[in-house]
């Protein structure tokens, strides 16, 4: 084949080619409604004649096992929540269809071992519940009047197979993707940036055109790349002809002249429209979101971002949503990356798998950037704990059983999916294999090698496979590992592999490991939320940043029932702030912060019980409370109703936190924070509140549209006054009219097991969380709350059209 290339002036670059629809071309149509599902296995649930009229009617994103019931007969690490085997199966039409059309279906994700039929044909098999896939209709479609019928087959019945809540089901889009024969192939686009200066950037676009004519295909394919707002700024064609049933890689470069660079402060981004015309008539039009940018890393000074160091401040998250469980939701999701990145979180590890599609572009749009992860097991299983964490006998199956056929499969279709993200900087391919005897051991690692454990010496082949897989498809950016035992990883060699080395719980080993291998790029890949953890990062250059276990709570991993999951995170199951965000934020936002907030007596030997923000302390018999304060203000005043109880400088910004003893007496404390020109700079206070008296509510947002949407309500219990009262915990009803219903809800507290999908829950800590979801209408939303003995609160919602 004989191909060439052109480079067109943005002016006037298209005026001879044919008027141009992109919808005429390619199609992409939400697949989510509609759907029939049945929990519990049947025999001829593929089959086209199969009756599934009795089965439930929902819509996708779908997540069985958040909907109950919590069970000490079900496995800790999941969260005390049931697996299973479920069914889903939807009818549909394809009126409209031109003929010659190709047809795919796609999943964004199916949590597991899951098999896909239409007419009675198995399409496939795909056992990762992470991973996203698509399979070809068109062969197997009816008539355009006749009726299709897809059914898919989950089988999460080995519940116990995951560390952490996974979620059963559909829990991802479902899309329906229509194209001409001749097409851009499915993840067919690969842009990237390898020159990029201020005055232009060199973006190269590779395109996988495929032909499923049954004739030669004379293809002209046009790359233009538009910025923001769809000006566009310089377009490339090529030509060539490619087989019938062939594909052909075409590489083009175009020049962007003074760019405008992705980077955390300035998530700027541009598009690659690829349109694709077969003899002089268009045949598709693919269009890829990307950003210009470069980064490194350096082993002596770290991460750099467009030439720029930038110190990762990161967080773990895993997938689940909380009250809605695994189900996606991206309003969910960006508020909880909102309020991260307010915190001044600048990067998301994914833990530990890859996640949903939406939550790279929101990480590119937000400007956060991410750490992709493949998985948490290679070819033998870790622990899974039934009974409670480190309690009892663990089971150990899970996607080890699969790993050999399937995992450079599974880490391909990630590299392939997720390459042309600006935010993504690093490829993970594992957490923890090495974690000391869990399953691997070594006699140089920490714990040594157990009788009956298997060798580390496996992981290296392991790894370079995975590696391998992932440099064919992308080499813009590293290869990574979380290492839980860097001795035996030293050891084995694995650690030499990775282009940067990740270090899990491991800042004692920094210093020397540095100093013996003075090429390898360090980065703390898990870290707790101690200061020491982030002085050990920021004091030293040469370690690139650091992610937190974690950044929001999740369910799973969990002790005794009914310990429901993981309190680790700076956010809570309701996307509420910790006290302890606070302190982040002091160390990380760069903007001024000052918060208070008091020690619970411990409940055992200890520092201290919990950090509460309130100051009702009446049944206390201590004389004196501990406040700490969070501040990055130097110095704060504290007063007690108005008298000074000193002022403090904090230690260092490193340490930007204070003490204070403070005496047992009700009214207000008010901390004061002080500018370098000696006025104040902010306050906060902690006061007293009075007898529970009424409801209010607080929504995340008032205004929704789509049908996806959502309005986080915060439901506040509060005295006359309006301030949180902090013990109360009423049962608090929920009722939403109008355009939009109750989705769940969830108070945060981790040992209560209600089901969420009740109007009703108990307030914890002087507080609960709505979740409304628009229920496919227009209009007004009415939102109310009672409880026994409070005065009710309402607040109204509207539901407009979705923004075109």
């Amino acid at each position: 084949m004989v191909k060439r290339l052109f480079v067109l002036a943005a002016a006037g670059c298209c005026a001879a080619l044919p008027v141009w629809s992109a919808e005429a071309v390619r199609e992409r149509r939400n697949f989510d409604a509609e759907w029939r599902f049945h929990l519990g296995d049947v025999t001829g649930g593929e089959r086209e004649s199969f009756d599934d009229g009795a089965w439930r009617n929902l819509s996708l994103p779908h997540d069985w096992s958040i909907e109950g019931p919590y069970s000490a007969a079900n496995a800790s690490g999941t969260g005390y929540l049931p697996g299973g085997i479920g069914w889903y199966r939807k009818s549909f039409r394809l009126p409209n269809l031109t003929p010659g059309r190709r047809v795919y279906l796609a999943f964004d994700g199916v949590y597991r071992d899951s098999d896909v039929w239409l007419n009675g044909h198995h399409l496939g098999h795909r056992p990762y519940g992470y991973s996203s896939f698509e399979y070809e209709l068109t062969p197997l479609l009816h008539a355009a009047s006749e009726m299709n019928v897809v059914a898919v087959r989950v089988d999460h019945s080995i519940v116990a197979d995951s560390r952490w809540y996974t979620g059963s089901g559909l829990y991802r889009h479902v899309w329906l993707n229509i194209t001409q024969p001749v097409h851009v192939a499915h993840w067919g686009a690969y842009v990237y940036t390898p020159v990029v200066r201020d005055t232009e950037a060199l973006v190269t676009v590779e395109t996988t055109a495929v032909n499923s004519s049954e004739a030669v295909a004379q293809i002209r394919l046009v790359t233009a790349i538009e910025k923001a707002g769809g000006r566009e700024i310089v377009s490339v064609a090529s030509e060539g002809n490619v087989a019938p049933g062939a594909s052909h890689l075409f590489a083009q470069q175009a020049v962007v002249p003074n760019p405008k660079l992705w980077s955390v402060a300035a998530p700027n981004l541009y598009t690659a429209v690829t349109r694709v015309f077969v003899s002089g008539a268009p045949s598709d039009e693919y269009r890829t979101p990307f950003g210009i940018r470069s980064i490194g890393f350096d082993s002596n000074t770290g991460f750099y971002l467009n030439g720029k160091p930038e110190k990762l401040r990161g967080v773990c998250i895993h997938h689940d949503l909380g009250a809605l469980g695994a189900a996606f939701s991206e309003a969910a999701l960006e508020r909880r990356l909102r309020l991260l990145k307010e915190i001044g979180v600048n990067a998301i590890r994914c833990s530990h798998n890859p996640m949903a599609p939406e939550e790279y572009d929101l990480c590119d749009r937000l400007g956060l950037l991410v750490m992709d992860e493949a998985f948490d097991e290679w070819g033998a299983g870790k622990k899974k704990w039934i009974e409670g964490r480190n309690v009892g006998t663990p089971g150990l199956r899970g996607y080890t059983d699969a790993f050999a056929e399937w995992s450079t499969r599974d880490m391909e279709d990630m590299v392939l999916r997720d390459r042309n993200h600006p935010s993504v900087i690093l490829w993970s391919i594992g957490n923890e294999i090495d974690y000391p005897n869990d399953p691997f051991g070594h006699p140089r690692g920490r714990g040594g090698l157990r009788p009956g454990a298997p060798s580390a010496d496996a992981l290296p082949p392991i790894a370079r496979s995975l590696i391998s897989a992932v440099k064919r498809l992308d080499g813009t950016r590293p290869v990574t590992q979380a290492l839980a035992d860097s001795g035996a990883s030293n050891a084995t060699g694995l650690a030499g592999l990775l282009d940067v080395v990740g270090y899990n719980y491991l800042e004692a080993n920094y210093a020397s490991d540095h100093q013996a291998y003075p090429r390898r790029v360090i980065l703390a890949s898990e870290n707790t939320h101690s200061l020491a953890a982030w002085q050990a990062v920021a004091q030293n250059a040469w370690v690139s940043g650091q992610f937190l276990w974690t950044g929001v709570d999740y369910l799973g991993e969990s002790n005794r029932y009914p310990d429901r999951g993981s309190t680790a995170g700076l956010l809570d199951y309701c996307g509420f702030r910790k006290p302890e965000s606070y302190l982040r934020e002091a160390l990380w936002s760069g903007h001024g912060v000052i918060y208070a907030a008091a020690r619970e007596a411990a409940p055992g030997a200890g520092r201290g019980g919990r950090l509460v923000e309130h100051w009702n302390w009446s049944g206390d018999t201590r004389a004196s409370i501990p406040v700490e304060v969070y501040t990055n203000y130097s110095p704060v005043e504290l007063f007690l109703n108005g008298r000074s109880l000193g002022a403090k400088q904090i230690p260092s910004p490193l340490e930007p936190v204070l003490r204070w003893a403070v005496p047992n007496e009700p009214g207000v404390v008010r901390v004061v924070g002080t500018s370098t020109d000696g006025k104040e700079a902010g306050h906060f206070e902690l006061v007293t509140a009075g007898a529970a008296h009424h409801l209010e509510l607080v929504p995340d947002k008032a205004a929704l549209a789509g049908a996806d949407d959502l309005s986080h309500v915060e439901v506040r219990v509060v005295d006359v006054d309006g301030h949180r009262v902090f013990a109360a915990n009423p049962v608090i009803e929920m009722h939403v009219t109008g355009a939009a219903e109750l989705a769940a809800m969830d108070n945060a507290d981790p040992r209560d097991v209600t089901p969420v999908q009740a109007n009703h829950r108990k307030a914890y800590q002087g507080r609960a969380l709505a979740i409304v979801r628009v229920a496919g209408a227009t209009g007004r939303v009415v939102v109310r709350a009672s409880a026994q003995g409070l005065q009710p609160a309402e607040t109204t919602l509207t539901v407009g059209p979705v923004a075109r």
